[in-house]
């Protein structure tokens, strides 16, 4: 295995003294860049998530053409539901549609834990083929939806802003809810540890429906669940993250996890997130991607503004969610470049 020449993304999760701040984005494998819109053109989106090598060239296209301290892998959340026996449309520009959503007891039937090594080994191949390619340049993250986001899709069917259709689920088959849940979180617990076998340096937990939940319902219905995956990432050493979009409320929670870092939407302040959060993990995030349009000189003011508010250390900087698929890649490039060279002023320089 290549020696890692640039670790600064680990060890900023490990709170280690850094430089600068490690910077990549979220989705930033994709949709904004001229080259993977080609192969967009010739593949399918499954396609490109289940043949390794097209996988593995989607990974590194932002390593080699943004600058970015860590490559994330190329694939989807809901890889898991898919693996688990439910069939999984991804229809372009129009998201995700599973056609046949559990919503009763005999549609719990119809879904399995399965056996990860069979049905997601082209995730595994695609990450020790990434760790390959890479040769220690960057380190590799891997993911996994978490499973209150995941049960959202299974149940809903389909996208949402409100997800009302699995909440209603949720509080009026609570036992059903619970299982299905359950069933989600051991096969992804089986999927991380296997991505940190293939060559996963990190794993991060996506949560994006998170912030749909109130303090109590995100306990009940999400971090019981994602606690569960993060102790057994840290039962093997693994380093890992949690991002629970909209959920600023239940950082102090999730910081007690054990949990190595915290993603950050743009709506919570740097102090207000480290004051919820506490010292012990380090914060990652949290420029809107809207905001990568904005005029060049604009983007790299807003860059500085958000490094002072975080400071160098214990910081990973990022988006607050994914990169949108209209932004010029050269802004993209003015982001990563304005952390990069990002020189904090004394009083910032730790916090």
């Amino acid at each position: 295995m290549a020696t890692l020449k640039n670790d600064l993304l680990l060890k900023a999760l490990r709170s280690e003294k850094v430089d600068r701040p490690p910077v990549w984005m979220m989705r930033q494998a994709g949709r904004y860049l001229p080259d993977y819109i080609k192969l967009k053109e010739k593949f399918s989106f499954f396609e490109r998530v289940q043949t390794p090598e097209l996988a593995t060239a989607i990974t590194i296209q932002p390593v080699e053409q943004i600058g970015v301290d860590a490559a994330i892998i190329f694939s989807d959340i809901l890889v898991v539901p898919q693996a688990m026996g439910l069939e999984v449309q991804l229809i372009e520009n129009k998201g995700p549609i599973l056609p046949d959503p559990i919503k009763s007891k005999e549609d719990l039937k119809r879904i399995h834990i399965p056996d990860v090594n069979e049905k997601l080994k082209y995730v595994f191949d695609a990450l020790a083929m990434t760790k390959k390619e890479l040769n220690g340049r960057v380190p590799l993250i891997g993911f996994a939806g978490a499973p209150w986001t995941l049960l959202c899709y299974m149940v809903e069917g389909k996208g949402s802003k409100t997800f009302d259709a699995a909440k209603a689920f949720c509080y009026t088959q609570p036992e059903l809810a619970h299982q299905l849940l359950q069933m989600v979180t051991d096969t992804t617990i089986q999927y991380v540890k296997q991505q940190v076998k293939s060559g996963a340096d990190v794993i991060q937990i996506f949560d994006s429906w998170g912030g749909l939940l109130g303090p109590d319902d995100f306990e009940n219905l999400s971090l019981q669940y994602i606690r569960q995956i993060v102790d057994a990432l840290n039962d093997e050493k693994a380093l890992n993250i949690i991002f629970a979009k909209g959920a600023w409320h239940s950082l102090e929670a999730m910081a007690e996890t054990g949990t190595n870092g915290l993603g950050l939407d743009w709506c919570i302040s740097p102090q207000l997130a480290r004051k919820f959060a506490g010292n012990r993990v380090t914060l990652q995030g949290n420029m809107d991607p809207a905001k990568l349009l904005s005029p060049i000189p604009v983007l790299k003011n807003e860059v500085k503004k958000m490094l002072d508010g975080f400071g160098s250390q214990r910081y990973i900087a990022n988006l607050g969610h994914g990169i949108t698929p209209n932004v010029p890649v050269d802004h993209a490039r003015a982001f990563v470049d304005t952390v990069k060279n990002y020189q904090p002023s004394p009083s910032v320089a730790f916090n």
